[in-house]
């Protein structure tokens, strides 16, 4: 693993991890790419005005 990368261990509701298998699948990424992916959505891209993470 990267230094840039931090691994993370998450409990998550079963509705709630279909969910994002099913979106995961329409969008053809991967689980772990899909909550990149709206984490990205919902608290603005890295760089991007400079306030995010």
């Amino acid at each position: 693993m990267d230094d840039d990368e931090k691994r993370l261990s998450l409990r998550l509701p079963a509705v709630l991890h279909a969910r994002l298998v099913e979106a995961a699948h329409a969008d053809r990424r991967s689980v772990n790419s899909e909550i990149i992916h709206l984490l990205e959505v919902a608290l603005g891209a890295v760089g991007g005005d400079g306030s995010s993470l």
